[in-house]
């Protein structure tokens, strides 16, 4: 009697091949779409500094003024990326006085924001963001060398062609395509051994 006829060994086969081509298929997507950098002292208390922040690759098309982007140019940091949080966009007015900040006139609200020590205090600004670009913040006020530091240059934005991807709020997304390479690599693993094991078996039949 046959232990393994050949319906079962395509069900093997094909049990390879999906799996290897969900785990790459699955593993290309988390190469190709996401990456993850390492915060600083400047996103605190949004990320400790040292914790580790996956970031969706994305362009300034997709930017929204609150989100905290993954940015570079070549004048500012060395050229290196930084994560930042967006708060204005093009033909937005950000105006800082008497200790508050307001878009468009309103006061923004910015739970996100750590609360400055007593006595700290940042230099009035008024700006007009233009057309095609971002004026940033570092949700840690007091340790954050962004855009109100570089108001002579384009009133501290910078464009949003820069923005190399978007930080994601929890990081399910990429749990889960890792959790479909795990599953794909079982898949062809247990379909491979039973590949082998019933080579095996008809091999040492009489």
């Amino acid at each position: 009697m046959k232990l393994f006829t050949p319906a079962p060994r395509l069900v093997y086969l094909a049990l390879v091949v999906l799996g290897a081509l969900t785990a790459a298929g699955a593993l290309w997507t988390v190469l190709s779409s996401y990456t993850v950098v390492t915060a600083r002292a400047a996103m605190e208390p949004t990320y400790r500094e040292g914790e580790r922040v996956v970031v969706e690759r994305s362009g300034g098309n997709d930017v929204r003024r609150g989100d905290v982007v993954l940015y570079g140019v070549p004048d500012r940091y060395g050229g290196l990326p930084v994560l930042q949080r967006v708060i204005g966009l093009g033909g937005d007015r950000v105006v800082f006085a008497d200790g508050t900040l307001t878009i468009n006139g309103t006061r923004a609200d910015e739970p996100y924001a750590k609360k400055a020590d007593a006595g700290f205090d940042t230099a009035p600004y008024d700006v007009k963001v233009p057309d095609g670009r971002m004026f940033l913040l570092g949700d840690n006020r007091e340790n954050s060398n962004d855009s109100r530091y570089f108001l002579s240059e384009d009133s501290g934005t910078v464009p949003t062609a820069a923005v190399q991807g978007r930080a994601l709020e929890s990081g399910g997304a990429p749990v889960g395509l890792g959790l479909a390479v795990a599953l794909g690599v079982l898949a062809a693993f247990v379909g491979g051994i039973c590949m082998l094991a019933g080579r095996r078996t008809r091999r040492d039949s009489p």
